[in-house]
């Protein structure tokens, strides 16, 4: 196994278009925390002459003494890849980034299988989250749907619901940037910081990377979604609601319409987010109920 560490952009992004992966492991990710401060280091894997996988980790140092990289949902497979081969590869990462000693590199994979981190010691459980699968037909993901998160929709939809889909400059979604981080302040959950959307758009240098719906009632706003675009996946990024005023159905008619159009820019695979069945569990449902698949991952190791 052989570790990269010139793999190039568009080799990144083409194996990303083909391989749907996390938001964190994406290349315009990267240079958007590169951007509010942050240090990158990314890697390619070569077994034989093949590029079989990629990792992007987040960098820092520790009482400005130890460098700690870790790599979040990654690193990416492109190949089937056995898992004494991909500890064969975490090791060599660990050893190849070129971080001085002395050095902590962590990996949190995005895999349920805590096989391919054999040898290696966890040091924290892995999150939950949902993946909705967008290969499938609209039938057969509205088929999929819980019956009350249909009938929601359903409503949404006889009432004749406007959806818009707004302005992907910063200065036209600013707005719901703002709404979400004090929403989550006053909820305690925490997200992606609100400064980084605008900085990973610039990076990819794309605005079609964005999708951000809308639903108005007259001239005021009830509900709002955004979406990021990734390669082949896309995530659901935050989402707004207006809990006093919003028609019913306004989030799931949002969510349908996004499913809908992510689907028709090609888009493979929908990563609803983390799920809380405790401190959010209203969320959690909803995110269930869309009929993704809630998977929790292997965690983070050492």
């Amino acid at each position: 196994m052989q570790i990269d560490l010139d793999i190039g952009r568009p080799t990144w992004d083409l194996a990303l278009m083909a391989r749907p992966a996390a938001l964190q492991q994406d290349w315009s990710y990267g240079d958007a925390v590169r951007a509010l401060g942050g240090t990158v280091l990314r890697a390619g894997l070569v077994a034989d002459g093949v590029l079989i996988g990629v990792a992007q980790f987040t960098s820092r140092k520790i009482a400005g003494v130890v460098g700690m990289a870790l790599c979040t949902r990654g690193p990416v497979w492109l190949e089937a890849v056995p898992p004494d081969a991909k500890a064969a590869a975490c090791r060599a990462l660990k050893r190849g980034l070129g971080l001085d000693r002395p050095r902590i590199v962590l990996f949190s994979p995005d895999e349920t299988d805590r096989s391919g981190m054999k040898g290696m010691k966890r040091v924290m459980t892995g999150h939950s989250t949902v993946l909705l699968d967008l290969d499938q037909s609209l039938d057969a993901l509205r088929a999929s749907l819980d019956s009350k998160w249909r009938n929601n929709l359903t409503a949404a939809e006889k009432a004749g619901l406007k959806v818009t889909v707004s302005g992907t400059k910063p200065a036209q979604y600013r707005w719901l940037l703002e709404t979400e981080e004090g929403q989550r302040a006053a909820r305690g959950y925490r997200s992606t910081p609100a400064a980084l959307m605008p900085a990973y758009v610039e990076a990819k240098g794309d605005r079609d990377t964005l999708l951000v719906l809308r639903l108005d009632e007259g001239k005021q706003k009830r509900a709002a979604m955004m979406f990021v675009i990734h390669g082949a996946a896309a995530t659901y990024q935050m989402g707004w609601l207006d809990h006093e005023n919003a028609p019913r159905g306004a989030h799931n008619l949002l969510l349908w319409q996004g499913i809908e159009q992510l689907r028709a820019r090609g888009v493979r695979q929908l990563d609803l987010g983390g799920v809380n069945t405790t401190s959010g569990a209203g969320i959690a449902r909803f995110k269930i109920g869309a009929g993704g698949q809630v998977i929790t991952l292997a965690g983070t190791y050492l």
